[in-house]
C-alpha cells in the first residue's frame, strides 16, 4: 500500500473544499512540533486568482482558519519574495492578500528583506552546492500553497516549482541558466515543505506560468508528501508525472513518491487534459 496520501476534493470556491481536503490527510501531525509556520504562495506577476496565475486568498485563509483550531497560538506568515518582474509587496496587495492577511491578524512578509540569512550545502547536488535563505525558513513548519498550471520551462509549475519563491534573491534567471529542474530538486533535497495544498478551483494550461488561459476546475489538491501532491497534480492534468524531469528526479532520489494513495475524488473523475506550454 502507498505510503504517501493526497486528497482531491471537488467544490465551488470557498473554505469547506480546502477543508475537506485538509481533513481526509494526516494534517495536524504534519505540523507537530512547530511554533511558526510559513504559507508560501505563489505570486509569479501581480495579476488576481481568477486568471489562473497567483494563489487564491481564499484558499489561504481557510489554511490560516484551521491553523488557529489547530493551535491559537502558532505564529503563522504568509511569505513570497521578488521575481526578476515581480515586486512581491506590490503582488500581495493587489491580490487581495495583504487584506486577507490583514483581516485575519496574520503577517506577511517579503522574504528578500530579510537580513538573517542562513547559507545550506546541498550534498549531491543537482545543479546547487549551496543556497541561501532566512533563517525564519528553518525554523518555520512550510506550507506550500501552489497553483494547479502549466509552465513553459518546467512542463507544469506545482509544489515542488512553488519552493523555488523559497530563494530571496529577485533575478532567478541565473537559476534558469543553471538547469532550473535541477535547481528546483536541489531546493526540495534541504528545504521540506510539511504541508503542499494545490489550489485548482482556477488553473491555468497553455502558456503559464502567466500567459495562459484560465481553467475553472474546483479542485483542492493536499497532502505531506509535495513529490506525490505534484504527480496528483500532473495527472489532473493530463501529465504524465515522470515525463516531468524535477519530478521524476526527485521520486529517484527518494525525495518522495509518484505513486501514492488518492483519497476524496477519483482521479478519473476531476481529469482534464490541458494545453501544454510552448517552450
Amino acid at each position: 500500500m502507498p505510503s504517501s496520501v493526497v486528497s482531491v476534493v471537488k467544490g465551488e470556491r470557498g473554505h469547506e473544499p480546502v477543508f475537506r481536503a485538509l481533513d481526509l490527510i494526516d494534517f495536524k501531525n504534519t505540523l507537530a512540533g512547530f511554533s511558526k509556520v510559513m504559507i508560501k504562495v505563489n505570486f509569479i506577476c501581480d495579476k488576481t486568482w481568477d486568471s489562473g496565475a497567483t494563489t487564491d486568498p481564499l484558499v489561504v485563509e481557510a489554511i490560516i482558519l484551521k491553523l488557529k483550531t489547530l493551535d491559537p497560538s502558532l505564529e503563522i506568515f504568509v511569505v513570497e519574495s521578488d521575481a526578476t518582474m515581480t515586486n512581491a509587496d506590490e503582488a500581495f496587495e493587489v491580490t487581495g492578500m495583504a487584506e486577507m492577511c490583514r483581516r485575519n491578524g496574520v503577517k506577511w512578509l517579503n522574504l528578500r528583506r530579510i537580513r538573517d540569512k542562513v547559507k545550506l550545502q546541498v550534498p549531491g547536488g543537482e545543479a546547487l552546492g549551496s543556497l541561501t535563505v532566512p533563517r525564519l525558513v528553518l525554523e518555520s513548519a512550510i506550507i506550500s500553497v501552489a497553483k494547479l498550471k502549466t509552465h513553459t520551462a518546467t512542463t507544469v509549475t506545482l509544489g515542488m516549482k512553488n519552493m523555488f519563491g523559497l530563494l530571496p534573491d529577485k533575478f532567478k534567471a541565473k537559476y534558469h541558466a543553471m538547469g532550473i529542474s535541477g535547481v528546483i530538486v536541489d531546493i526540495n533535497s534541504v528545504l521540506h515543505s510539511r504541508l503542499t495544498v494545490i489550489d485548482g478551483f482556477v488553473g491555468m494550461e497553455g502558456n503559464g506560468p502567466v500567459n495562459g488561459e484560465a481553467v475553472k476546475m474546483d479542485l483542492i489538491i493536499a497532502g505531506a508528501d509535495v513529490v506525490a501532491v505534484d504527480a496528483v497534480g500532473c495527472r489532473v492534468m493530463g501529465i504524465d508525472p515522470v515525463k516531468v524531469k524535477h519530478i521524476r528526479r526527485a521520486n529517484e532520489k527518494g525525495l518522495g513518491s509518484i505513486d501514492p494513495l488518492v483519497v476524496g475524488e477519483s482521479l478519473f473523475s476531476v481529469v482534464r487534459r490541458f494545453k501544454k506550454a510552448k517552450a
